[in-house]
């Protein structure tokens, strides 16, 4: 289960690292918005990698729930047990 977290955890990390621009340090409280900028375009094209990389879809309102990289590792997770 927590290898599963892990994993998901990587993905989500190596995406966000291959989209941004410059190197910056990222850890599971990184605000999504505050802390690396990303605007609301920026964040879907985020978000529907992410989907594509895990087979996945994340419904808007969940997303909208989301503020940080571990608030996104938590709903992918919830969204890969439940499918």
């Amino acid at each position: 289960m927590a290898n599963l977290t892990g994993d998901i955890r990587d993905i989500i990390f190596d995406t966000l690292r291959s989209s941004l621009p410059n190197a910056v340090e990222i850890s599971e409280q990184t605000h999504i918005v505050d802390d690396l900028g990303l605007d609301s375009v920026a964040v879907m094209d985020f978000v529907m990698e992410i989907e594509d990389r895990l087979d996945i879809s994340v419904p808007l309102d969940k997303i909208a729930e989301v503020e940080t990289l571990g608030d996104l590792i938590a709903t992918v997770r919830s969204l890969k047990d439940s499918a």
